[in-house]
């Protein structure tokens, strides 16, 4: 079975550490890469890709490095963020053109086959630089796709695609990982993730918090101690009534702001608990926000677990 193991990876720029001591596995089917914004996602598949070079650590594909190793191009396969596509040539011509890179025995099939994967056969002979963003994004696949690799890597593939170019992609990378290929993308989304990937590997400052299938990282996120910002009526008296009910853990007047602030230790129960406790004692809400609902709060939690 292929595989790609990483082993105490790191990866730093001067004094700034991008990835930090990562370990993983990754075998045949859909992984999701998750992470917020900045957490290291693009570093690291570039490190897997053979681009970057680890500063620590080492990167194997199926026991042979990917640094400095050209034959694992081969069986290898990579959607980068960023685009440097030359926009004066065709779709068409630009898979083509890796097709022959890759010294393929029939180029011109093997083009035909992966633009069809992605249905661009209706935009192939327009040139790159009238492509929208989501159809780039998709020319790319195809270029990447052309060689029928083993492993695909790819950086948050789903940008700027419109509904139905996203589905179409989350069908293909279904086919894919059924089909037994070593499939990772990258993705700051939850939800976008859980549609694609059985497996996740969420990243956080460069640091690896967690692993395991989206229902266990849904949980480890719906779980955590959620914060919020209460207005109602009657303050004093809802913060007597939460503070004694068990899915709270801490209840603060908040003057500065006109409020409660509350910690509830279980956010199903919070939200049942508090509408039901604000009705039994005649107290109209009037504001409820949480406060802690950023990519980078929710993660956080899981370094810190």
């Amino acid at each position: 079975m292929t595989s790609i193991v990483l082993d105490q990876v790191s990866r730093w720029y001067g004094n700034v550490v991008a990835v930090n001591d990562v370990s993983m596995t990754i075998g045949p089917g859909v992984t999701g890469l998750l992470g917020p914004n900045g957490a290291g996602k693009s570093t690291l598949i570039h490190m897997m890709g053979g681009f970057l070079a680890p500063s620590s650590g080492s990167i194997l594909l199926d026991g042979e490095a990917v640094w400095r190793n050209e034959s694992i191009y081969r069986r290898l396969g990579i959607v980068p963020e960023r685009e440097e596509l030359y926009e004066s040539i065709t779709g068409h011509e630009f898979v083509l053109a890796n097709a022959r890179l890759h010294r393929l025995p029939d180029p011109a099939a093997a083009t035909r086959r992966a633009i069809d994967m992605v249905e661009m056969a209706d935009a192939e002979g327009r040139d790159i630089r009238t492509y929208s963003k989501g159809m780039r994004q998709r020319i790319k696949m195809a270029g990447a796709l052309v060689h029928e690799p083993d492993v695909l890597l790819l950086d948050e593939p789903f940008n700027g695609m419109d509904p139905r170019q996203r589905l179409q992609l989350i069908e293909l990378l279904r086919e894919l990982g059924a089909a037994g290929k070593v499939v990772l993308f990258s993705s700051h989304i939850l939800e976008e993730v859980e549609q694609v990937a059985s497996d996740i590997e969420v990243l956080v400052a460069g640091r690896h918090a967690a692993s395991g299938d989206f229902r266990e990282i849904r949980r480890l996120m719906t779980q955590r101690p959620h914060q919020y910002i209460v207005r109602s009526s009657d303050d004093r008296a809802l913060a007597s009534a939460l503070i004694a009910d068990v899915s709270t853990t801490a209840v603060e007047l908040a003057p500065d702001i006109g409020g409660l602030q509350v910690s509830a230790a279980d956010f199903a129960a919070f939200v049942q608990a508090l509408p039901r406790l604000a009705a039994a004692r005649d107290i109209r809400l009037l504001d409820v926000r949480p406060t802690d609902e950023s990519l980078e709060s929710v993660f956080a939690y899981l370094v810190e677990r």
